[in-house]
């Protein structure tokens, strides 16, 4: 590399590393999650987290009946995420990252959890709080992979009710509520 080839590699990133430090930049990177959510056809957010309506529901390859069955789930209220709408048709991803294409009428807006998927498995316990407090008192003890219904969430905290008891989860610990994102079901 020439000697002004480098140097202008080096003012160029010295530029770069000075403009994303600046206290305007960082405050519109720190805004940058609100503001990345893009509308879809539909007129509703992209991405975006609903549920399974049914016990049976058909995931296809492609957004149409014509197009093969490549996975059916079996669990009625588990959080998808919508990532693509096409018509009538929703491509979604699951907790465990699979992907494919569900019609709309099989969906809900109605807000549920996994906690912890990535823990799924392993010997570990997530703790449902009694207040949203990291020192509060356990109400149940959770295991990974659990599903929930969310009744809210602050940004930080979600309130859950797993099979009658309800509290409190960190909101990094489930899949199916953005970090920071507020929901009210």
């Amino acid at each position: 590399m020439s000697g002004f080839a480098s140097l202008r590699l080096a003012l160029s990133a010295a530029f770069l590393g000075a403009l994303l430090h600046s206290p305007h930049v960082a405050a519109q990177n720190a805004a940058a999650p609100a503001q990345s959510t893009t509308l879809g056809p539909s007129g509703l957010p992209l991405p975006r987290f609903v549920s399974l309506k049914a016990g049976r529901v058909n995931s296809r390859v492609g957004p149409g009946v014509n197009y093969s069955v490549d996975w059916m789930y079996m669990k009625p209220g588990l959080p998808m995420e919508i990532i693509q709408e096409f018509d009538t048709w929703r491509r979604v991803r699951d907790a465990d990252g699979s992907e494919g294409w569900i019609n709309q009428s099989l969906l809900s807006g109605r807000r549920t959890a996994i906690v912890a998927p990535w823990q799924r498995g392993k010997d570990a316990r997530v703790n449902l709080l009694d207040d949203p407090e990291k020192d509060a008192s356990i109400v149940a003890i959770i295991e990974p992979g659990a599903m929930g219904t969310i009744k809210s969430c602050d940004g930080q905290w979600c309130e859950m009710t797993f099979n009658g008891h309800t509290g409190w989860l960190a909101q990094s610990l489930v899949w199916g509520a953005y970090p920071g994102e507020r929901v009210k079901n």
